[in-house]
């Protein structure tokens, strides 16, 4: 399957970099929040980043008018129905996700997408939601998402292989390292992270370092 237009759901600071990004690598992106205020905030932090990579001489300004038109602002669902990809990066709440995906399940194209950015949740949960949960995934970005090169790919016991190998192309287009990793708790990175946080407080509590050192 090619993607040539991506839906983002939330654009919170992981969502917003998540449109940056793809409308960045050519990507059309027809991005939504509907929290109140979301996407005005949104759309001026994405002016304000554009404006810095063209100052730094990262991007041109030809390049930057042309992301920008390549970028549509939504509060309505029903608007995803032609999107090849849809990326979820909205509160982490299991309910909350669940509810979005039976919706975006209903609304969208057969063959649409549903990607989570869920850094814990268990894709294979939310895809258990819906009609299609062999086109469920994760797609784990990192915070910046601008900024950090790497990106999880987390296939549901669902996710069939054409799925998993039209987002780990999208992921490499958006200049992503992806690696794949089992639905199991809290995934590669945080399962690895989360001891070696606990450990350096327990460094710190036995006093073998200072807080400045131990970082």
């Amino acid at each position: 399957m090619s993607v040539k237009k991506i839906g983002v759901i939330g654009v919170g600071q992981m969502g917003s970099g998540i449109v940056q990004v793809a409308i960045l690598s050519g990507y059309d992106v027809l991005a939504c929040d509907q929290t109140p205020g979301h996407n005005e905030k949104a759309g001026a932090t994405l002016q304000k980043q554009l404006a810095k990579l063209v100052e730094k001489g990262k991007l041109s300004e030809d390049d930057k008018s042309a992301a920008l038109k390549r970028l549509t602002w939504t509060c309505n669902l029903d608007d995803y129905s032609k999107v090849d990809l849809i990326i979820e990066a909205i509160t982490e709440d299991v309910p909350t996700k669940e509810k979005l995906f039976r919706d975006l399940d209903a609304k969208v194209g057969p063959n649409t997408i549903l990607a989570t950015n869920t850094s814990s949740i268990s894709i294979t949960r939310l895809a258990a939601v819906t009609k299609r949960p062999e086109k469920v995934i994760g797609m784990h970005f990192f915070n910046p998402v601008p900024v950090m090169k790497l990106l999880e790919v987390i296939r549901a016991v669902q996710t069939d292989d054409a799925t998993y190998q039209t987002v780990c192309a999208v992921g490499e287009k958006l200049g992503k390292k992806v690696v794949t990793a089992k639905d199991s708790a809290a995934f590669i990175v945080n399962r690895t992270l989360l001891p070696f946080l606990n450990e350096a407080v327990f460094t710190l509590y036995e006093g073998v370092g200072t807080a400045e050192d131990i970082a």
